[in-house]
């Protein structure tokens, strides 16, 4: 715990708003990115809402994972807006943001062999100096039994596996403890058991009242957890809405240039995505 605070010292901070219910905590209108260059996202309008789980899918190149950078306010607007909490992305320091929302990158990469259990830690940074610090233990204690990282909190960082990382990363976000979650393919590196993990915390945290967006490429998994989802492609929303309402055969195929078949589960009915192979 030393060192971590060591590297965040405790400021004085203002605490946010209780969060209503639906309350968008994330929003972007029309928004326009561009990258060396290129445009990568066009006329961009999406929210993120307390209690629900948004998944962001496409194909690669969409800007799945630049849209959810821009709903984070890590990445400025070329044109459009981006609002957090209702306020402008530009408005917010750095240190404020940090206790409104968190964010899981695609991947984390760390210079120092900490243990997993200081990496943990550093979720709770932002709320040094605030009464929420009292927290620090057993956020951190929460986070690992959720993600199923306890068994090695005492291990480097940079010993793990590449599943074993995602996990602690994922578990620093949710040491953080804000109402909006950031996750940009946060199963990649998982086995069959761990993603189905990590869908339920999305879940759980939404239940809870929390705004999750998670960049998704498994069709699936975004099928079976999410309440919404929004479908990129080429830097533009190709469908939004419910699982149900936008997984069509016709969209999917198109969006993807891939034939689908898109079939109920025979006991949830949930929607069931498969690409169409040869007999």
């Amino acid at each position: 715990m030393g060192v971590i605070k060591s590297l965040f010292p405790s400021r004085v901070r203002t605490l946010p708003d209780p969060v209503a219910p639906r309350e968008v905590l994330a929003a972007t209108e029309d928004l326009g990115v561009r990258l060396g260059g290129r445009e990568v996202l066009c006329d961009v309008t999406v929210g993120a809402r307390a209690g629900e789980v948004l998944a962001l899918v496409g194909p690669n190149g969409a800007g799945k994972s630049t849209l959810l950078a821009a709903l984070a306010a890590d990445l400025p607007a070329s044109s459009g807006a981006v609002r957090v909490r209702d306020r402008p992305a530009d408005a917010w320091t750095a240190a404020e943001l940090a206790l409104h929302r968190a964010v899981l990158p695609q991947s984390a990469q760390l210079s120092f062999p900490f243990p997993v259990l200081d990496v943990v830690r550093m979720g709770r940074a932002p709320w040094a100096g605030t009464p929420l610090e009292d927290e620090d233990d057993a956020a951190v204690t929460e986070a690992l039994e959720a993600t199923e990282s306890g068994a090695f909190a005492e291990r480097p960082f940079s010993a793990l596996s590449g599943g074993e990382r995602a996990r602690v990363s994922l578990a620093r976000v949710l040491a953080q403890r804000t109402p909006l979650i950031l996750l940009d393919e946060p199963t990649a590196a998982l086995d069959l058991r761990h993603q189905e993990l990590v869908l339920r915390v999305c879940r759980e945290r939404a239940a809870a009242g929390d705004a999750v967006v998670v960049v998704l490429h498994d069709l699936g998994l975004a099928a079976a957890y999410a309440d919404r989802v929004t479908v990129l492609q080429d830097g533009s929303v190709a469908a939004e809405g419910r699982p149900a309402e936008v997984f069509t055969e016709e969209l999917l195929t198109r969006v993807y240039r891939q034939p689908v078949e898109v079939l109920p589960h025979p006991r949830t009915g949930a929607v069931l995505i498969f690409p169409k192979r040869p007999a």
